[in-house]
């Protein structure tokens, strides 16, 4: 029986080709539409009434869409975060979803560092200003003269606590979830609540998942409490941060800069003021950037998405 596949996601769709034999050997024809950065519930509609599977990225699986997809038997998502997914719909459905966790844990923690190093030096700034003519001392601090709050100690969290390890740095985190104790045995951190965290770092640094209890974890009144001169970085989901109270937190100065490689709405609007602002550090939701960990997820999606079609076809 041929299985016919969506593939939507964007880091997939240009190796579709490189698994090509492996679709066929397993009866798959897919399916790849045009897609920017992902796809709307209102995009997927008119797509998914005929599909039996897909590889998504951060579409919008939301229920309306599912109640068409009545042959859908496994979403394979493209990564780790699965909250563009109605998974509870799923379940009720019969709808596998799958990931890999632990996906982009190093890539995501070197970009998160490198942000760190940029805030702190200034290095963005000074680069600036010496490529329009200036030559203009901006100041900087070191790494060890900082406190850094981490929101979410998981296994990103905590890659990024190794890291500042070797700068030096005061490191504190809020969790509800409970570290490793092998963990906190080799690592300094104080674990703290949310609010002290915000109030006591230099810089804080989100790397929890999105789900109900966390959108919006940095709201306005959570924006406010940050120490005057912090700077925020955003390398996990976009809607952790109400953005524009953080904007407003920028232009008043509030805030002395934030880094964000995640936004409410992807892509970034290019009316967006964060685009203006010379303290604040862009990239397109790209800190996953890393050749081995690209070619580990291409495989273990289809891996996850053959293992559910083929498990489907035998049970009939």
């Amino acid at each position: 029986m041929k299985h016919r596949v969506l593939i939507t996601a964007p880091y997939f769709q240009p190796v579709v080709e490189a698994f090509r034999d492996v679709f066929l050997k397993n009866n798959i024809e897919v399916v790849v539409p045009h897609v920017q950065e992902r796809l709307s519930y209102r995009e997927l509609l008119p797509l998914i009434a005929e599909i039996d599977g897909a590889i998504c990225g951060d579409d919008e699986y939301n229920d309306e869409v599912l109640e068409r997809a009545k042959r859908l038997r496994v979403i394979s998502k493209w990564g780790t975060g699965i909250d563009s997914i109605d998974v509870a719909s799923c379940k009720r459905r019969g709808i596998k979803v799958c990931n890999t966790p632990n996906a982009f844990t190093e890539p995501v923690a070197d970009t998160t560092l490198g942000y760190m190093l940029c805030l702190t030096r200034q290095l963005h700034a000074l680069s600036d200003q010496m490529k329009a003519g200036r030559w203009l001392k901006v100041p900087g601090r070191a790494l060890h003269e900082c406190t850094v709050g981490l929101i979410g100690i998981g296994n990103i969290g905590r890659a990024v606590a190794k890291r500042l390890v070797a700068f030096g740095a005061t490191i504190v985190a809020a969790d509800p979830i409970h570290p490793p104790e092998s963990f906190l045995e080799t690592i300094r951190v104080e674990l703290l609540d949310k609010k002290t965290l915000l109030e006591r770092s230099d810089i804080v640094s989100l790397h929890c998942d999105l789900n109900p209890a966390s959108f919006h974890i940095m709201d306005a009144a959570a924006i406010d409490s940050m120490r005057p001169g912090s700077a925020l970085i955003n390398t996990a989901r976009g809607k952790l941060v109400e953005q524009p109270a953080l904007v407003r937190a920028l232009q008043s100065n509030h805030l002395a800069g934030a880094a964000l490689d995640v936004f409410e709405h992807e892509p970034l609007p290019q009316d967006s003021p964060l685009r203006n602002m010379p303290n604040v550090l862009l990239s397109p939701h790209n800190s996953n950037s890393s050749p081995d960990a690209w070619q580990r997820v291409h495989r273990n999606t289809v891996d996850n998405l053959i293992a559910v079609l083929c498990a489907a076809e035998q049970a009939r």
